[in-house]
C-alpha cells in the first residue's frame, strides 16, 4: 500500500519541479530604444542605426563608372551623411526648429569634399573637405561650409565658418520619407539637393 502512494505521489513532485523557476526558460528585456533596429546575437557587435550613413558623388554613381570603365581619376565633389526618416512624425517647424542650426541628417556631422576648387554664389572655394550644415527658414535656407571636421552633429563652433549661402526653400507636392541628398546636372551648374519631408533646398555648384 505505502508503495502504490509513492507511486500516485510522484507526478505530482515531478510537476512541481518543473514549474520551478529555475525550470522555467529565462526572458530576455525586451528592447524599446527606437533608436536601433535590432539588438541580438545576428549582430553581436555593434546595434544598428535607423538613420544609416550614405554618400552621394558628382558624378553619379562614380565608383560603379570607374568599376565600369567609363570612368578615371577621382569625382568633382562628394557628401557624406545619415539619413533619418519621418517615421510619421512632423520634421520641419518641429523636429528641426526654424532658425536654428541643423546637421543635415543625423548622428556625426555632414561632410561635403570637393576635389577641385568650385565657385558657389560667385565665392571661389577651395578644394578641400568641409563640415556642411544648414540653418532652415520657412521660405529659404542658409547653408554653411565650416572648417571644423571630424565631430558630432549637435553643436557647431561658428568661429570655424568658412562661407554661408542663402538658397531658396520650397514645398513639394510629394513627400520624403527619408532625407536624402545628391547632385543633379543642370546647364552650366551642379545642384546639390537637400530633401525631406515636403521641403527641398537646392546649393548650385560651379565647377
Amino acid at each position: 500500500m505505502k508503495n502504490c502512494f509513492l507511486f500516485l505521489l510522484l507526478p505530482l513532485l515531478l510537476s512541481c519541479q518543473n514549474d520551478s523557476p529555475a525550470a522555467r526558460p529565462m526572458q530576455l528585456p525586451e528592447i524599446k530604444d527606437t533608436n536601433l533596429l535590432k539588438r541580438e546575437t545576428t549582430n553581436p557587435y555593434v546595434p544598428v542605426d535607423l538613420s544609416p550613413m550614405d554618400m552621394a558623388y558628382f558624378p553619379n554613381d562614380f565608383p560603379v563608372q570607374k568599376m565600369n570603365g567609363t570612368a578615371t581619376g577621382v569625382p568633382r565633389a562628394r557628401v557624406i551623411y545619415s539619413r533619418p526618416h519621418r517615421q510619421g512624425r512632423q520634421i520641419f517647424g518641429n523636429i528641426v526648429k526654424w532658425g536654428e542650426p541643423w546637421r543635415l541628417g543625423a548622428n556625426e556631422a555632414t561632410e561635403i569634399q570637393f576635389f577641385q576648387p568650385v565657385t558657389i554664389q560667385k565665392k571661389r572655394i577651395d578644394k578641400g573637405t568641409y563640415l556642411l550644415y544648414a540653418i532652415p527658414y520657412e521660405d529659404h535656407w542658409t547653408i554653411v561650409l565650416n572648417s571644423n571636421l571630424y565631430t558630432w552633429g549637435l553643436k557647431f563652433d561658428l568661429s570655424k565658418d568658412v562661407a554661408r549661402f542663402d538658397v531658396p526653400a520650397t514645398t513639394k507636392n510629394q513627400m520624403a520619407e527619408y532625407f536624402t541628398m545628391e547632385f543633379e546636372e543642370r546647364a552650366g551648374a551642379v545642384d546639390l539637393i537637400m530633401a525631406w519631408e515636403n521641403r527641398e533646398a537646392r546649393l548650385p555648384i560651379q565647377f
